[in-house]
């Protein structure tokens, strides 16, 4: 009798979204998997808890239902008869002392419709006029890539850029407009903006080529995005995947066959070898694990930053509010915001959660920008008042919420700032030197659910593809090179 062919042992560092989503893929492909977290549960910044009897998310709240990743996923799963979807898209943006209609026809806050733009007050007189200005101004010099407040200032205007492009850009990355890259977090226009001198034209050529029915912008479970993570967890452990959580890894070396990872505490560290290796940590760990064995990807991971943010969550009794919220959520530009950046009426938003609980309003005040750190080391107690405030000023509720929560986010949101995706290939090649090794996560190439997913996704394809490539080398008697032992 022969001996069964030994599976490839794979360990995915990191249980975010990205890391069991690797964990899940890797096993489903036959292999040993192994994934190990720092912190005591799995899920990341997928996590759910309740508050007035309601299972409401502490972080991430919906993901892109237009993305198939997520969608794919969920159904993969056997949920997807939990998907929901919002009762309302209508939103607002606080501007000029008022809440504002968001303005119907923009590419992340770049205009398409003037009219639209017009109509919504958004703007003072004088910067409406600056808008079209952008139609008949020559073309605007940029290299590789550029800041969007750079290049959208420079082509419509700054109160463009403050009050619309801003307030959604620190929505998705907590990010400044001056600091973030146009290529990066504007895909889809940068590639229009270079057959278009106006960017007014490019948005439109966006908005033109898009489906003319294409479903709901966003999507979320009942019970969830935190249910989804749980759920993703549950089908790993049943694939027989080998799960700690509590474990710190603190190095990473290369091995005689593959990869040595060294874990638990410094007075009691074990080593676990594994064939292959998937980081899906933020840039800051895969910096310190890639330090001695990758340093050009070390180097690079270190220059990106991370915005921390706090969401505080308060459950109102519905009588409270003169008027019943009628809109999802409105954005505060940072020109504006004492402190609060966006406000999500989550009850109006997500109508399933009035089944349990038909005579409660919950709402989600999110604080925190990059660079405004300070304002997160003030205590619970002030971060809930700056919320209330903040509602009392924009819906006029003035009574105190049932109950509450303070969640609070370190170094939570990846900034893509600019010379984002040149950064991103640079690390890519640093990393494909080394074989059985991959990263993915928010850090690379969206900070969204479904971009997440497709970076594990890819992740596992890298170093199934080594494996594969190893061990038809061995096969042919023509081992792999065994690389030379740093320090050891």
């Amino acid at each position: 009798m022969t001996d069964a062919p030994t599976r490839a042992h794979v360990a995915v560092v990191g249980g975010g979204i990205a890391g069991l989503t690797a964990a899940y893929h890797a096993a489903k492909g036959g292999a040993r998997v192994t994934l190990l977290e720092g912190s005591a549960d799995v899920g990341g910044k997928l996590r759910v808890s309740e508050i007035a009897g309601l299972a409401v998310d502490e972080g991430a709240e919906a993901m892109l239902a237009r993305r198939p990743e997520g969608l794919e996923l969920v159904r993969e799963l056997g949920i997807g008869d939990r998907l929901a979807f919002p009762g309302t898209t209508s939103s607002a943006i606080w501007s000029r002392g008022a809440l504002h209609d968001m303005p119907s026809g923009h590419i992340m806050g770049v205009p398409a419709d003037l009219v639209a733009l017009a109509r919504s007050g958004v703007l003072s007189a004088a910067g409406m006029a600056r808008v079209p200005l952008d139609l008949v101004r020559p073309a605007t010099p940029r290299g590789e890539d550029v800041s969007v407040a750079g290049l959208v200032g420079a082509r419509m205007g700054a109160e463009v850029v403050d009050r619309l492009v801003e307030p959604l850009l620190g929505g998705v990355y907590a990010g400044r407009a001056d600091d973030l890259s146009f290529e990066a977090t504007m895909p889809g226009l940068a590639d229009a903006s270079r057959t278009h001198r106006s960017l007014i034209a490019a948005a439109r050529a966006v908005r033109e080529a898009a489906p003319a029915s294409s479903g709901p912008v966003f999507t979320t479970l009942t019970g969830g995005m935190g249910a989804f993570a749980q759920s993703l967890a549950s089908r790993v452990t049943e694939l027989d995947v080998t799960l700690r959580t509590e474990t710190m890894v603190r190095e990473l070396r290369r091995g005689p066959e593959g990869w040595r990872l060294t874990v638990g505490p410094a007075r009691e560290p074990e080593l676990v070898e594994a064939d292959a290796v998937i980081l899906a940590v933020p840039a800051r760990a895969a910096r310190r694990l890639l330090q001695e064995e990758v340093p050009a990807a070390s180097a690079e991971l270190g220059r990106i930053g991370y915005a921390s943010t706090a969401i505080v969550t308060l459950a109102y009794s519905a009588t409270a509010f003169p008027r019943p919220p009628r809109r999802s959520g409105y954005l505060v530009p940072a020109v504006e915001s004492e402190g609060v950046k966006a406000v999500t009426f989550s009850t109006t938003k997500w109508p399933y959660l009035l089944d349990d609980a038909p005579g409660v309003v919950v709402v989600r005040c999110s604080i925190g920008r990059y660079g405004e750190e300070q304002i997160l080391q003030r205590p619970d107690e002030e971060l809930k008042a700056l919320a209330m405030t903040e509602l009392a000023r924009t819906t006029g509720v003035i009574e105190l919420p049932v109950d509450s929560r303070v969640t609070r986010w370190g170094g939570a949101l990846p900034q893509y700032s600019v010379g984002h995706l040149d950064r991103v290939a640079r690390i890519r090649g640093a990393v494909a030197g080394a074989p059985g090794l991959a990263v993915c996560g928010a850090a690379y190439d969206g900070v969204g659910v479904p971009a997440c997913i497709a970076s594990a996704r890819a992740a596992v394809a890298r170093v199934t593809g080594d494996l594969k490539s190893r061990g038809e080398s061995e096969t042919t008697g023509q081992r792999r090179p065994v690389p030379e032992q740093k320090g050891n």
